[in-house]
C-alpha cells in the first residue's frame, strides 16, 4: 500500500514529542495529521478516513487505552500503535489483546515505527476491502424478495427442486423460476458460487428479513 494514500494519526499531549514523531513520518512519506489530545481527534476524525493512530498511553482526560476503545466502537475503527514512555506490563497486555498493530516505546527506533506503520495501514486496507465485499454482497442479497430468499436458503441447505418445493407448498417448476430469477440477480451461476456469495455477506441468520 501506498504510504500516501492514508493518514497517520499521531495523538500526543506532549508537543515536543508530537512534532518529533510528525516529522519522522512526514520525511518516511506517510501523510500526518497530528493533534495534542485524544478529544480533539475523535471529535474531528472524518468517518470513513483510511489510516491508522499511533497514540501516546497516557494522557489527560481521554488516555491511549481509552482512544483505542472508542475506535474499536466507531464506524471508523482504524488500527492503533502505542509509542509511550510510560509503558507497562499490564497496559501492553490490555492494548495488544485489544489489538493494538503495536506498542512501542518512545526510545524505540525510528524505523521500528515506521515498519508497524506499514503493517497497520496494510491492515486497514484488508479491512476496508473486506468492508466493501461484504456490503457489496449484501446489497445484491437485499435484492431478493422473500420467496427467492426461502428457495435460497434450499438450495444452499443442498435440497433438490422438488424437496423445495414440497417444503414451501408451491410446484417444482416455480421452484426452478424461483432460481433462475435469483442466479440472474446475484450474477452466479452455481450452488457454489450461491454458497461463496453468502458467505461473503458475513449474514448467520440467513435468510433474513423474513
Amino acid at each position: 500500500m501506498n504510504p500516501a494514500a492514508a493518514t497517520v494519526f499521531v495523538v500526543d499531549d506532549d508537543p515536543s514529542a508530537l512534532r518529533s514523531v510528525t516529522r519522522l513520518l512526514r520525511l518516511s512519506g506517510f501523510q500526518v495529521a497530528p493533534f495534542e489530545s485524544a478529544g480533539t481527534f475523535l471529535a474531528e476524525l472524518p468517518p470513513d478516513a483510511p489510516g491508522c493512530v499511533v497514540t501516546d498511553l497516557r494522557m489527560p482526560d481521554v488516555d491511549g487505552l481509552a482512544l483505542q476503545e472508542a475506535l474499536a466502537r466507531a464506524g471508523n475503527p482504524l488500527p492503533v500503535i502505542f509509542l509511550s514512555g510510560q509503558g507497562d506490563i499490564p497496559s501492553t497486555v490490555r492494548a495488544m489483546r485489544k489489538g493494538a498493530e503495536d506498542f512501542l516505546t518512545k526510545t524505540a527506533p525510528g524505523n521500528f515505527l515506521v515498519e508497524a506503520i506499514r503493517r497497520a495501514l496494510a491492515r486497514d486496507e484488508r479491512q476496508r476491502e473486506d468492508a466493501r465485499r461484504i456490503s457489496a454482497a449484501r446489497a445484491l442479497l437485499e435484492t431478493l424478495i422473500p420467496r427467492e430468499r426461502e428457495v435460497l436458503a434450499g438450495v444452499l441447505q443442498g435440497r433438490l427442486n422438488k424437496q423445495i418445493a414440497a417444503d414451501l407448498g408451491i410446484h417444482e417448476r416455480t421452484v426452478k423460476l424461483y432460481r433462475t430469477s435469483l442466479t440472474r440477480k446475484l450474477g452466479v451461476q452455481s450452488g457454489a458460487e450461491l454458497a461463496r456469495l453468502v458467505a461473503s455477506a458475513s449474514l448467520p441468520d440467513f435468510p433474513f428479513g423474513q
